[in-house]
């Protein structure tokens, strides 16, 4: 027996802010969640699957665009004339979904009951499957709790839209324990809500799959689904298999090795290169990091935007599948952080303040909680997309400290700092 795990297709989702980048293939990018769903349901045909497993999050929102639930269907129905049968539930994203609540799904698709766990027996399988969909957005109560104990004879899997113990960038919805999962005694959890693919356990099988595709640059790296076999009642083998059409990667190049300015643009290609051959003919839309210290930071600072136009040249060398998304610079002059640290002045005394804090999970806890009230007070267009202001998650925060550390150094020792 064969069945594919996978999670938060988020399709059609609306890739907001993409027009204001210089050269974005915007069409590409907006069509990538429904090719990807089309490379999944090829996969299910291709390896001869017997179910499909979705752990929410189909769609992206209270979208009233039929299309998009049409569209889920008609793929659906691809997956029906092969005896290939789905269970799915409703994620948070779901729950406020005008198409979840109206559009009628094919006959071999079983979406889950959203007011009590329930149980899905497939006989000719041998597999029981349990699981709760969200009936809000918001679901805080630990729904695992209440799932049924395991049928025995059969494989048990559980289907379950959760943060787990917490996340970060991922809000804490349907918080359960790793041994609430475990003692349930099922043979595989089929785990969704986290963007990022996770195995939590190997006995019993407890992952998270990740999404299908990634939507922006925070969702970096190979997507896709897991393909398990079972032979006999156990796992034979649990593969993921890529199946993203657009890959979004953070490209750092380490410029300490550059002798001088003209070294940047070779060293950036190098790196542009090896990502664009891991991205294995897929459209490969990159941020690119220029990071270290070194003697090309003066360069690079005096005339940043002449850099940054080289850098997108190369995309159009390397062919039409690069998209340089956009070009940061972390890099500081070749001075030893170690000796910034041990400095007995402001500057030594500010990085150590800054390093302290960006380590300090209490105080960064507590710089969370005074930005709380602030995020309400900022206007849409600064919470939404890849560029949103972030003031509850501790990684975006930490990621401000280095900034505020690279951009307030470099300054002090006169060295200036690139935009």
């Amino acid at each position: 027996m064969k069945f594919v795990h996978a999670a938060d297709l988020h399709i059609d989702s609306p890739l907001r802010g993409l027009d204001r980048y210089p050269g974005a293939p915007v069409e590409q990018i907006r069509g990538a969640t429904r090719r990807a769903l089309e490379n999944l349901v090829s996969l299910c045909l291709t390896e001869e699957v017997d179910l499909l497993l979705l752990a929410g999050d189909i769609y992206d929102g209270d979208w009233r665009d039929y299309s998009t639930g049409l569209f889920f269907a008609a793929q659906l129905s691809r997956l029906r004339a092969a005896r290939v049968d789905v269970v799915l539930l409703s994620g948070n994203h779901d729950a406020e979904s005008h198409i979840t609540r109206h559009l009628e799904l094919p006959e071999n698709a079983r979406r889950l009951d959203p007011k009590s766990p329930e149980t899905v027996v497939f006989e000719r399988l041998g597999v029981a499957v349990h699981g709760q969909s969200f009936a809000t957005k918001a679901v805080t109560d630990d729904l695992a709790a209440g799932y049924p104990d395991a049928l025995a004879g059969l494989f048990n899997i559980g289907l379950l839209h959760t943060c787990l113990g917490g996340r970060e960038g991922h809000d804490n919805y349907a918080p359960c324990s790793l041994n609430t999962l475990v003692g349930k005694r099922y043979d595989y959890w089929a785990l969704g809500h986290v963007h990022t693919r996770e195995v939590l356990s190997e006995d019993p099988y407890i992952a998270f799959s990740g999404n299908l595709q990634g939507r922006h640059a925070r969702e970096t790296g190979e997507k896709g689904a897991l393909l398990v076999t079972v032979d006999e009642g156990r796992i034979a083998s649990v593969e993921h298999r890529p199946l993203d059409v657009v890959r979004w990667c953070a490209c750092e190049v380490d410029l300490s090795p550059a002798a001088s300015a003209d070294d940047i643009v070779d060293l950036t290609r190098e790196q542009l290169e090896q990502r664009l051959a891991e991205a294995d003919g897929r459209t490969l839309a990159a941020r690119v990091i220029l990071c270290g210290a070194t003697p090309a930071h003066a360069a690079l600072r005096a005339d940043f935007e002449r850099w940054t136009g080289q850098i997108r040249a190369i995309a159009n060398d390397l062919g039409g599948g690069l998209w340089i998304e956009r070009v940061l610079s972390r890099t500081l002059a070749p001075l030893e952080v170690g000796a910034l640290e041990e400095r007995d002045d402001a500057i030594g005394q500010l990085t150590r303040s800054l390093r302290g804090l960006r380590d300090d999970e209490a105080g960064l806890s507590s710089l969370l909680r005074e930005f709380a009230s602030l995020k309400n007070k900022l206007p849409a267009e600064a919470r939404e997309g890849d560029d949103a202001i972030r003031l509850d998650d501790p990684a975006y925060l930490r990621e401000a400290l280095d900034d505020v550390e690279h951009t307030l150094i470099s300054r002090l020792l006169g060295a200036g700092d690139a935009p």
